[in-house]
This record gives C-alpha cells, sequence and structure tokens, in this order.
C-alpha cells in the first residue's frame, strides 16, 4: 500500500511530544450522544464549493465521525476594518478546528484579505506548509522533503499603510518580540518532534537591520533551551537560490520566517515538490484554534465546471483529523488520496495534466478507501 506518513507525522508526533501542550493542542471533545466531533467548514469561493463537496463525500464514505458546522464568512466593514460575522466567531471558537477552501480577496480594493483576517481574530501564528513529493506523480525534482513554519500576524501583512502625500504611500513592516517568540519556540519545538536537527531562521537582517535583526537574535536566545537542534541563519535570497538547485539540503531541517518571506518560499517549496498548489496541504496553528486550508486560488475561471482539483484540501483534511487524534481514518484517506494520483493520468485532475474531473477523481478516491 502506498504510504506517506510525513503529514500524519509532522502534526500527530508533535502533539504526542510537545513540552509545551498548550501550544496547538486540540482540546476538544466528540458529541457525547452521537460519538462525532463537529468542525466548522468554511467552504470558500469560487471552485471551494466543488472541492468541499468532494472531502464531505470522501469523509462520509470513510466513515469518519465527523459532523460538518457550515461557516460563512463574508466580510462585515466596521469602519474600515475588515471582520467577519460573528456567527462564524461562535463556530470556530466553539469547535476549535476548521476545515477553510479558498477565500477570494478584491486586489487593490483596500479591504484586509480575509485569510489574514481569520488568523488574526484567532490568533494562529504559525503556518505550518509541509511540501513533499508524491510517488508515481513525476515533477522536476524527485523525493523532496521540505518542511516550512510561517509568522502568520504580523510583518508586512499587518495591514498597517497610509498615503505620506499623493504619489507616495508607506506601508511598515511589524515584527514583536512576542510573536517572533511564540513561531520561532514552536518551530523548535516541531523540529524536536519530527526528529529533524537543524532549524533554519530565513531573513534578510543586513538590509531589516531592526525587524529581521529582532527575529534572528530572538531565534539566538531561544536556540540555548534546544541544545539537540542545531540553529542556522540564511538570507532570504541565499535560501531561494539553494533550495532551487538543491532542495534535498533541507530534508533534514525545519525553516522558519517572517510573514512574507513565508508566503513566497513555502509557494516555490510546493512548486519544487509537487509542481502545484493544488497537491499542497497547511496547517495555521493557534494556541487553542487551527484552521487548516487549501492554499491556492479560488480559481473563478473554472468554478462549476467539474475540473477542480480537491487534493490540497483532501490533505489539508488530512493534518486536521491527525491534529484531532483520529489518525486511522487519517491514514485511509491519505492512502486513498496519493495512491489515485499516482495510478496515472486518468486519475488526475487537468492542473497535473490528467483527465479527471472533479468527480471522477472523487470516486477513484472513495474506491480505494
Amino acid at each position: 500500500m502506498l504510504r506517506s506518513t510525513f503529514f500524519r507525522n509532522t502534526s500527530r508526533r508533535f502533539l504526542a511530544t510537545v513540552k509545551q501542550p498548550s501550544i496547538g493542542r486540540y482540546t476538544g471533545k466528540p458529541n457525547p450522544s452521537t460519538g462525532k466531533y463537529t468542525v466548522s467548514f468554511i467552504e470558500g469561493d469560487g471552485i471551494g464549493p466543488e472541492i468541499s463537496k468532494s472531502v464531505k463525500k470522501i469523509f462520509s464514505a470513510a466513515n469518519v465521525p465527523i459532523e460538518w458546522e457550515s461557516c460563512d464568512v463574508s466580510p462585515i466593514f466596521v469602519n474600515g476594518l475588515t471582520t467577519i460575522p460573528d456567527p462564524a466567531v461562535q463556530s470556530i471558537t466553539k469547535n476549535l478546528v476548521a476545515l477553510k477552501g479558498p477565500l477570494a480577496t478584491p486586489i487593490g480594493k483596500g479591504h484586509r484579505s480575509l485569510n489574514l483576517t481569520l488568523r488574526k481574530t484567532f490568533g494562529l501564528f504559525a503556518n505550518v506548509r509541509p511540501a513533499k513529493s508524491i510517488e508515481g506523480f513525476k515533477t522536476t525534482y524527485e523525493n523532496v522533503d521540505l518542511v516550512l513554519i510561517r509568522e502568520n500576524t504580523e510583518g508586512e501583512y499587518s495591514g498597517i499603510e497610509h498615503i505620506v502625500c499623493p504619489g507616495v504611500v508607506q506601508s511598515i513592516k511589524l515584527i514583536t518580540r512576542d510573536a517572533s517568540e511564540r513561531v520561532i519556540r514552536y518551530a523548535f519545538e516541531y523540529a524536536r518532534a519530527i526528529g529533524r536537527p537543524r532549524v533554519i531562521v530565513v531573513h534578510k537582517s543586513t538590509i531589516q537591520r531592526l525587524a529581521d535583526g529582532l527575529f534572528v537574535n530572538v531565534a539566538k536566545e531561544l536556540s540555548k533551551e534546544y541544545p539537540d537542534i542545531t540553529l542556522e541563519t540564511e538570507l532570504i535570497d541565499n535560501s531561494v537560490l539553494k533550495v532551487v538547485t538543491n532542495p534535498s539540503a533541507y530534508t533534514n531541517a525545519v525553516s522558519v520566517c517572517p510573514n512574507l518571506y513565508g508566503d513566497i518560499l513555502s509557494d516555490l517549496n510546493s512548486g519544487l515538490s509537487a509542481g502545484s498548489l493544488g497537491l499542497t496541504p497547511s496547517a495555521n496553528i493557534g494556541h487553542k484554534i487551527s484552521i487548516f486550508e487549501a492554499v491556492h486560488g479560488s480559481a473563478p475561471d473554472i468554478a462549476g465546471q467539474d475540473k477542480a482539483n480537491p487534493t490540497a484540501l483532501l490533505l489539508s483534511s488530512v493534518m486536521m483529523l491527525n491534529h484531532m487524534g483520529l489518525t486511522n481514518h487519517a491514514d485511509q484517506i491519505q492512502n486513498a488520496v496519493l495512491s489515485t494520483i499516482s495510478s496515472g493520468p486518468e486519475n488526475r485532475t487537468g492542473d497535473l495534466a490528467g483527465t479527471a474531473t472533479t468527480s471522477s477523481f472523487t470516486e477513484a478516491v472513495i474506491k480505494r478507501l
């Protein structure tokens, strides 16, 4: 049977061994009358409803003990700030875990993205992005196995901008010690839990001497608490060059970086490992609440055409199941998804140079459960 333990280990082993169980640990319980867990489901925009339907069908076929609670996060604008509806906040706060499809953000409209709003609202300080080659699906590189942890709440994404004068805009990058410490500590604990002996801090402190300098200095301070983990620092431009020329150099490491660098580098990693964001899972971790998401866009150009690839959302749901302790169901779905992709182009969607539809891919996964 085709197996890839990475997506399981990066959540289950972490939760089993972390020294600070309050960081990222799922504490929810099933409904005592049904034995099922309730999970908030943000289906998203564009292709979101289609790939969400695929997840629901596969979960039902696998008898996963989960009841979905639909969550509408249509933005509300109050005094120039983007917020989400209170029922959605209450649902996610109650359930402690959510699965999210892609959300569209208007470009250049002056509104903060909904993804950032969710991270801010629920304190989702760490974005965990594994990028691993899939056996039987050939891409530029083989045996890619990368882990990147991105600070999720500040940096250039803080939304602090103003017009200095006509034609001149200032955007402020915010870096704080508290946010830097919690994500870097998480990275050290994560590396220890999955057996990776190196943590690499990616930065540009040669230019951002105060901002990135603070991030690097916090890492150096924390490293004293982790003598079993080697701390390395690396300029972002060097990281980009090295990862595209020799991704295997990062196989035994966990990289951690400020927000914008992490956004770019994690997509690059995904391209190297799978050649598509359509195969990339993601977890947004907070102290109590976690949201698992497909990181690709909403693809409105193919919405409603039965062409979308649900794999990213499915593998994100696998990470979610491991986070919740439902590891057998996670393994079952993961193996079915990966074996379907490896079986040939007839079971791959168009973004993977295949001929499958969303529906036929879903049915092929169900047959392999």
